[in-house]
């Protein structure tokens, strides 16, 4: 039952749509926040260098606050911001697509938590999805009395 909610292209369609308006709200509200993505999902542009980008975990937190949060934009596709990476501060372009974005956190508690599987991937893939997302959830211990 639940894998049908989550591979309904409905329901990926509008948390989509939920994830943007959330987003956009924080940005009009001031409110710093982070976001918790599958980091095999977004681009970097330029890309960074081996030994930066090597040191990422399969799910990546993005701090979104000074700059990152003031360079951020948020359009129908997803979030794009600035961020400085490694000791040398290397600049890039971080670009997430909206169904990429797995938690929405600000002060330390997850205020969006995104499960849907997007429904545009090959059929094989939409396994990947779900795995995805729960990894996601169970990665941050404050999921966890979500789970009981």
């Amino acid at each position: 039952m639940l894998q049908d909610v989550l591979n309904d292209p409905s329901f990926s369609k509008e948390m989509k749509r939920h994830v943007k308006y959330v987003l956009e709200y924080l940005l009009k509200k001031g409110t710093n926040f982070s976001i918790l993505t599958n980091v095999n999902e977004i681009g970097f542009e330029p890309a960074l260098p081996e030994d930066i980008s090597s040191t990422f975990k399969p799910i990546t937190m993005f701090v979104l606050a000074g700059y990152t949060f003031e360079s951020c934009v948020v359009d129908d596709w997803g979030i794009s911001f600035e961020a400085g990476f490694g000791h040398n501060n290397f600049g890039s372009l971080v670009s997430v697509p909206l169904l990429s974005v797995l938690q929405i956190i600000v002060d330390e508690t997850p205020i969006l938590i995104n499960l849907s599987v997007d429904t545009e991937e090959a059929p094989q893939e939409k396994t990947k999805g779900v795995k995805r997302s729960m990894e996601a959830l169970l990665s941050n211990p404050e999921n966890e009395k979500l789970l009981k």
